[in-house]
């Protein structure tokens, strides 16, 4: 009797245990008909660069596919009517709730995709993508991404041209500009060692050569060590200039130098912000990096690439075209394309 009795109370115990634990875990299960997200609030955008430093916010509400899921968002802009064929990114983040930019960096993003100095009509919507289970090809990764849309805002925008000073001589057409019109100019520039070039104010005629990062009004062509690309910077109330390496290269098995330097550099393309290359490649991996060291490189998946993400597979060797369009440039954040030709 007294063994039937332990038996039984080992019993109800087991039974505590397995419910326990099914208490404990959690289904996830989707929605039938996820909840997209929503564009709520848009700031009015008739930019005006006196503004330049103010901060505009847009508002959303996140995606509710049912569950905790991992979410990016996007918000994008495009003539209206497009339907946001080469959307412009203005933003991309982790939350919705706000999404703030400044006037000037607005400005700037949205002159590659529209004129200055004229009100167009433009669409914006908020892109979520959700990453449910990664790195198995199923329903929620980068090979068959969760993808909601907002609904639609229409408004007008009206951006502001800006100051430009023009490079002379080196050997293309190209400018850096001033986003507060304060006299600082900035801008990504392909410079040569066989070009000095110099700087000139179409507003005022004033050209500005120099060296050691001293401007002087008629003085000589500027100098760089290598040639490639550049951020240039450039302030005609102290004279002082700055010019500072800004090459994005390959890296990897899949490359001609595998994973030693140089990278294979790649081209950018100011009006379009994207950068691209095209090469020969062997089968193997790559990653993205910033002057031919690991302290800024990215890897991940395509739609998804992040700051020391794991390596990108090229399947078969061949002739391919490969872009990069960054989005964050201090957070590493990025998407490309891989294009065997």
């Amino acid at each position: 009797m007294k063994r039937k009795f332990i038996l039984y109370i080992a019993l109800i115990g087991l039974i505590g245990l397995i419910t326990s634990c099914e208490k404990d875990g959690t289904d996830v299960t989707m929605l039938k008909d996820p909840i997209a997200p929503t564009l709520n609030t848009v700031p009015n955008l008739i930019l005006e660069r006196a503004n330049g430093t103010d901060t505009l916010i847009f508002t959303g509400t996140p995606v509710d596919p049912g569950f905790e899921a991992s979410t990016s968002y996007y918000l994008e802009a495009c003539a209206s009517g497009n339907n946001f064929v080469d959307a412009a990114i203005i933003l991309t983040a982790v939350h919705v709730d706000e999404l703030k930019i400044t006037v000037s960096d607005l400005n700037g993003i949205l002159l590659k995709k529209l004129p200055a100095d004229v009100t167009s009509s433009v669409d914006l919507r908020i892109r979520a993508v959700l990453v449910v289970d990664a790195g198995t090809g199923a329903l929620g990764t980068s090979a068959q991404p969760l993808e909601y849309i907002s609904n639609i805002k229409t408004v007008d925008v009206a951006l502001y041209g800006l100051p430009r000073l023009d490079l002379n001589n080196s050997g293309m057409d190209q400018k850096i500009e001033s986003p507060l019109g304060n006299g600082i100019y900035k801008g990504f520039v392909k410079l040569s060692v066989a070009n000095p070039f110099t700087l000139t104010d179409p507003d005022s005629g004033t050209e500005y050569g120099g060296n050691g990062g001293n401007l002087v009004a008629s003085g000589p062509g500027l100098l760089v060590d290598a040639d490639g690309w550049y951020i240039l910077s450039a302030n005609t109330n102290t004279l002082k200039y700055t010019m500072e390496a800004y090459m994005i290269g390959l890296v990897g098995s899949a490359t001609p130098n595998g994973w030693n330097s140089p990278d294979s550099k790649m081209d950018y393309n100011p009006a379009t912000g994207i950068w691209s290359i095209t090469i020969d490649l062997v089968a193997g991996e790559i990653k993205f990096r910033k002057n031919d060291g690991w302290a800024w490189n990215l890897g991940g998946t395509p739609d998804n690439l992040v700051h020391d993400g794991s390596n990108l597979p090229i399947a078969s060797a061949g002739n391919y075209t490969i872009t990069l369009n960054i989005i964050s440039d201090a957070g590493e954040l990025a998407t490309c394309t891989i294009t065997k030709n």
